[in-house]
């Protein structure tokens, strides 16, 4: 993250969120909380190493609650704060537009 002020609104946004896998991190916890394995199944891809790293940071940002169930056998499950919630809303508006130009965009994608 950043030491300086942000520039924007964006900006600061962007600092939580970039990179590939935490927008889709955050969309596959959006109805409910999950197990690391579920999250690794739903996600085409990540590796256990990257999806790791990507939860730690999330949950250091606030964006991702990490609870370890203390059963037999033990398991943690990932769900969203309320701060991690308000952003994946703003992120459907995003989703909403990649799926709408998503042909076009796979063409240009392919031919690059």
């Amino acid at each position: 993250m950043k030491k300086n002020a942000y520039a924007c609104g964006l900006d600061a946004a962007v600092d939580l969120i970039g990179g590939k896998w935490k927008p889709l991190i955050l969309w596959e916890l959006h109805e409910k909380p999950q197990r690391f394995a579920q999250l690794r199944r739903a996600i085409a891809g990540i590796s256990e190493k990257m999806l790791i790293q990507q939860l730690r940071e999330m949950e250091a940002f606030q964006l991702v609650h990490r609870e370890v169930h203390h059963e037999a056998p033990p398991h943690v499950e990932y769900s969203l704060t309320p701060l991690g919630e308000s952003l994946n809303t703003a992120l459907i508006p995003l989703g909403y537009w990649g799926e709408e130009h998503i042909a076009h965009i796979e063409s240009i994608v392919s031919r690059a």
